[in-house]
């Protein structure tokens, strides 16, 4: 036999003991990332009508599954072998579970309870611990699950659509902050009659373990119990969530809750109250501790918190309303005088309701909008009737503030009873009839103007006075000038004899010095006249004196022009020439004194 034929054959032999090894030996692989679904094409036994996957070796869908690995013994003509992915559910996410054997689920239930199965990846426990057919009460949460996919319908956002679900639904349930989730749940037992809610149950940690719950005695429908914010595993198959705001109580106001689950209702206010219960919190009936400012979780579906104003309300029984709406209702009182007039009073009344005492107060009358229609309305309006029909309109008018008073007392009195203080009582604006305001209005007229009278007359007899006075006060004026020139007079006497004594003295002083003067220069002179004779003698002497006269008196003894006879040789002319020229220097010497005497120094001159 040719080499190469041998070879061939050889090759031949080893492929088909490679190939068909499997298949004789029954080999299958299952590699990580699978999980191995078994059919058994015959057997010895056959399925029960109502199960699907076998226990016992039974022909059909084994509820064993293969893990990764390699198996021996499953021969193709008795077994087919389903390799399928894991089960991956996704972080956020949940996965739902549909069991397609069980057993069958009791008429009162619509989910199947849990079982321990190791989260539906042990098929055989879940048949045998009694698990139950169709949906399931327990979920996957994130992680990779081995699932015989023979038994189990996993559901997950990306088959959402294709089982008739909302893809929102697989998502982890958040309660956003400053919300409270209320919770109705879709299984368990039916609420007891008389209740709205289902009671608090422990230990199912916010609904994420409901078969807890349900083993507890967990109700079907609104739970009394809420969420809080944060991420919940829930199985939307068995709760539904509404997220509603936190209840806040706003600053100046308490919040009274009015509970209507809860235990049964324990009156804690003792005899002295006997116009309501009040309990305590988690109990049903009006809480005895208020609601003080802030955020609180409250279930509004089983609870109503009524706001009570702590801070001063202030209500008008008039046309105006304050922006709390109290007093809406609220109009002025219609009242008749005891004089038989009909007339409009607006009152504004000021009541404090304190913390403590909010309860009581919305246990006896139910809300604040209550006690004031059915409380404050009648207490002022009829004490207000009553009182117009003791006095006259004229005295409202007169003495308001005497009626206020007495209003005031009156309706504290009455609201203490309601547990409610009155801080004041008062009387706005009144609305006579018009026929008895112009009446009042003449009257008011007529006495201002006899009180103007009377301020004129004290203003005449005033001005009167002030006539006389002003007269004797000029004759004493008259007088005083008469006596002061009296003394003045004398007194310019006295000066007019002292000065003319004065002037007396004076003349005979000049006179002694004049005299004294006199004959002392004439003295001298006769000295000085007798020391020149000697000198130069009394000629001489003479001649010197007549010089000094001359001098001083400027005498002219030359003439400043002279004019020759007939021999002289100037003759006239020169005598003219002079004359002008003497002119001329005369004028130069006077504008030169002109000059010396002007105060700013200028000079002037003068052409020639």
């Amino acid at each position: 036999m040719p080499p190469l034929l041998l070879l061939a054959i050889t090759a031949a032999i080893v492929a088909a003991i490679a190939f068909g090894m499997p298949t004789i030996l029954g080999l299958i692989f299952i590699n990580e990332r699978q999980v191995g679904i078994v059919v058994k094409r015959f057997g010895s036994k056959k399925l029960p009508p109502n199960r699907l996957v076998a226990l016992d070796g039974e022909s059909g869908y084994q509820a064993d599954t293969l893990a990764p690995g390699l198996y021996f013994g499953y021969w193709r003509w008795q077994y087919t072998i389903h390799k399928v992915p894991v089960t991956v559910i996704p972080q956020g996410e949940i996965g739902l579970v549909l069991a397609n054997d069980g057993n069958p689920l009791s008429p009162e239930r619509i989910l199947g309870g849990s079982v321990d199965c190791d989260d539906f990846q042990d098929a055989r426990k879940f048949l045998l611990n009694g698990g139950e057919k169709g949906r399931q009460l327990a979920i996957l949460t994130a992680g990779t699950y081995r699932i015989n996919t023979a038994l189990f319908s996993v559901i997950t956002r990306q088959n959402a659509s294709q089982n008739d679900m909302d893809p929102r639904d697989l998502l982890v349930y958040n309660v956003s902050g400053d919300m409270v989730g209320i919770v109705t749940t879709l299984d368990g037992k039916p609420i007891e009659d008389g209740e709205i809610a289902g009671p608090v149950i422990p230990n199912h940690d916010n609904f994420q373990k409901s078969q807890v719950f349900l083993d507890n005695g967990g109700r079907r429908g609104l739970q009394e119990q809420v969420l809080l914010s944060g991420t919940w595993n829930l199985n939307p198959w068995f709760v539904r969530v509404e997220q509603v705001p936190m209840t806040e109580i706003p600053i100046g106001h308490v919040g009274v809750v009015i509970s209507f689950v809860g235990l049964a209702s324990e009156d804690v206010t003792g005899l002295t109250f006997k116009h309501g219960d009040l309990v305590n919190p988690g109990h049903k009936g009006v809480w005895v501790a208020p609601l003080y400012p802030g955020k609180h979780p409250l279930n509004t579906r089983v609870m109503k918190v009524e706001l009570v104003p702590t801070i001063n309300i202030v209500l008008n029984w008039a046309k105006r309303t304050e922006s709390h709406s109290y007093d809406s209702n609220l109009d002025s009182i219609l009242v008749t005088s005891n004089d038989g007039f009909t007339f409009r009073l607006d009152v504004a009344q000021i009541i404090h309701v304190g913390a403590l005492d909010a309860p009581k107060v919305i246990s006896r009358v139910g809300s604040v909008q209550n006690l004031v229609d059915h409380t404050l309305e009648p207490i002022v309006s009829n004490y207000m009737r009553n009182a117009a029909q003791e006095y006259t309109v004229l005295d409202f008018l007169t003495n308001r503030q005497e009626r206020q008073a007495e209003a005031a007392a009156h309706v504290m009195k009455a609201l203490t009873a309601y547990d409610v203080q009155a801080i004041d009582t008062l009387i706005g604006e009144i609305e006579p009839p018009p026929e008895l305001m112009i009446t009042l209005t003449d009257r008011k007229i007529a006495e201002e103007q006899r009180k103007t009278f009377i301020v004129q007359q004290e203003a005449q007899q005033k001005r009167q006075q002030l006539v006389r006075e002003t007269a004797l006060a000029d004759i004493q004026n008259e007088m005083v000038d008469a006596e002061q020139g009296v003394s003045i007079a004398d007194l310019h006497a006295q000066a007019e004899v002292q000065a003319a004594a004065g002037e007396s003295e004076a003349m005979k002083l000049r006179a002694s010095g004049e005299a004294a003067t006199i004959r002392e220069t004439g003295e001298a002179r006769a000295e000085a006249y007798r020391a020149g004779v000697e000198a130069l003698g009394e000629q001489g002497y003479t001649a010197l004196q007549m010089m000094q006269i001359v001098g001083d008196r400027k005498v002219r003894i030359i003439p400043d022009i002279v004019v020759g006879g007939e021999n002289s040789s100037g003759g006239l002319v020169e005598g003219l020439l002079g004359l002008l020229l003497s002119d001329q220097l005369k004028e130069r010497a006077e504008e030169e004194e002109r000059h010396d005497e002007q105060p700013n120094g200028s000079v002037h001159t003068t052409s020639e």
